[in-house]
């Protein structure tokens, strides 16, 4: 299964995206383009990447108390110069830390509505298709 994000705009605070997976489609927000990484303030290179559950982490145990049917989180693989890069819920840049927020429509520049919604149908296609033994990989196309 792919999932296809696919930037549109960069305010130098935030990036907005549209990703699509098998049929379904929210919105994102990541933090800015920086040409030097900034820990917590940038977006991750565009590219390939595989998804796989993490079961470890801070992240993770607070997912498991407050969503009943979570596994693990959504772990990007192998980001160059990065560590723990997940899709998760959030609505500005403060809660990216250089993940992918998704949610349900852009409110504005900074800010995405309904991420808990999004989340939810999101990962449960996700999930199904890596417990089927699927590889689970992101496109990440800049279009800014």
């Amino acid at each position: 299964m792919k999932l296809i994000l696919q930037r549109l705009s960069d305010n130098g605070t935030s990036t907005l995206g549209r990703l699509t997976a098998d049929g379904f489609q929210c919105v994102t927000l990541e933090d800015t383009f920086r040409a030097v990484k900034e820990y917590g303030k940038t977006r991750i290179p565009a590219g390939r990447y595989e998804i796989k559950l993490r079961t470890a982490g801070k992240m993770h145990f607070q997912y498991i108390k407050r969503l009943p049917n979570h596994v693990g989180m959504l772990w990007l693989q192998d980001v160059p110069d990065f560590k723990c890069v997940y899709i998760h819920i959030g609505n500005e840049p403060d809660d990216t830390s250089g993940c992918i927020l998704v949610g349900s429509t852009v409110v504005n520049a900074n800010f995405i509505s309904e991420s808990t919604v999004a989340y939810i149908k999101l990962y449960a296609i996700v999930v199904d298709a890596i417990e089927h033994g699927e590889e689970v990989t992101i496109q990440i196309i800049d279009n800014v």
